[in-house]
């Protein structure tokens, strides 16, 4: 059996009765099942996770998509986390018997459908991304929802599906294929967020801008000077979370091969002790694939342990994965759910 991962983030992370409408638009769909759907209300934002075969896969996002696009206003919505719109980004994520190219094609259907039914420009990103700025979902989502409808207007930024118009109600979408994305965050024991975000802006693959000794941003022929980040495959941001009094290092591991949970977790560590500040723990919105998982137990054990269920559980222990949460094999990682 092919087997597709989509998990499609939606612009709100409160309103429960928005999240049981995306649930029951999926439920009764052959061959796609719901993994999970992880709402944060401080990031006002849902992760939901679908898996299926090529059909199940495309059928139970687009009617996931269509049970936020009806519950879900752009005009009132505010957040923590960056968003071009309701339906903010649907990446379809190669699993087990199926290839990037065939995700892509699901992909391009899926913004064929959709920016049909709701009148709302589409993007194609990563793997299918159209040109070489749109690869990153950053460069796209730059200017966020606020800036949309001017961007709208720019030649350069016309949708690669739908009409370059802004809708109000649900922004744009932004689609693709990629490799498996964990989305991590490690948490700070501080609530004010500057200690995270420049833990974020120092690890981050993209950096951040070079200053003078009087704070200035250094700019060559009107360009800030970067200075590039430790970590490859990564995006970073710090993030306040009020309701446990701390602050997080939010993470996007776009290649857990490249940099893995563990190493993101040892170098948070790194700079929050020379900040002065401590760590407590880690957590993993929405899922995570076994090897990954299995990565961080035979660090942390050394390799020298082999047992697939031992590794699990010292990588829970030593990430911290149950700081916040309890962390569930049997609900967190793809392999023991599909």
């Amino acid at each position: 059996m092919k087997i597709i991962e989509c998990v499609p983030n939606f612009s709100e992370g409160k309103n429960q009765e928005t999240f049981e409408a995306i649930k029951l638009a999926v439920s009764g769909i052959e061959n796609v099942k719901l993994l999970s759907l992880e709402p944060d209300a401080d990031y006002n934002r849902v992760v939901v996770t679908l898996a299926g075969n090529e059909k199940g896969i495309l059928e139970g996002t687009l009617n996931a998509c269509r049970a936020a696009a009806a519950n879900i206003d752009m005009r009132t919505q505010k957040g923590e986390h960056p968003r071009l719109g309701a339906i903010d980004v649907v990446p379809f994520v190669p699993v087990a018997n199926v290839t990037t190219e065939e995700c892509i094609n699901i992909s391009k259907e899926f913004a064929r459908i959709i920016s049909r039914e709701l009148n709302v420009p589409v993007y194609l990103y990563e793997n299918a991304a159209s040109k070489p700025d749109r690869k990153n979902l950053s460069s796209i989502r730059q200017g966020e929802y606020e800036g949309l409808e001017e961007k709208l207007k720019d030649q350069n930024w016309k949708p690669d599906f739908g009409k370059a118009e802004f809708n109000p109600k649900l922004g744009a979408i932004v689609t693709g294929s990629r490799f498996f994305l964990i989305a991590y965050n490690v948490n700070i024991q501080s609530i004010d967020v500057k200690f995270a975000k420049e833990i974020g802006e120092i690890l981050r693959e993209s950096g951040y801008a070079k200053r003078d000794e009087n704070g200035k941003v250094i700019k060559v022929n009107g360009k800030s000077v970067k200075v590039p980040g430790k970590l490859k495959e990564v995006k970073g941001m710090g993030v306040a979370l009020e309701k446990y009094n701390i602050s997080q290092v939010s993470m996007n591991l776009t290649n857990y091969n490249i940099t893995p949970m563990h190493i993101a977790f040892e170098e948070v560590k790194k700079e929050a002790k020379r900040l002065g500040v401590g760590v407590n723990g880690s957590e993993i919105v929405g899922l995570v694939p076994l090897e990954a998982m299995l990565q961080a137990g035979k660090f942390y054990s050394d390799g020298k342990e082999k047992d697939d269920k031992i590794l699990v559980e010292i990588a829970i222990e030593k990430l911290g994965l149950s700081s916040l949460h309890a962390f569930r094999p049997e609900e967190k990682i793809i392999e023991y759910m599909v």
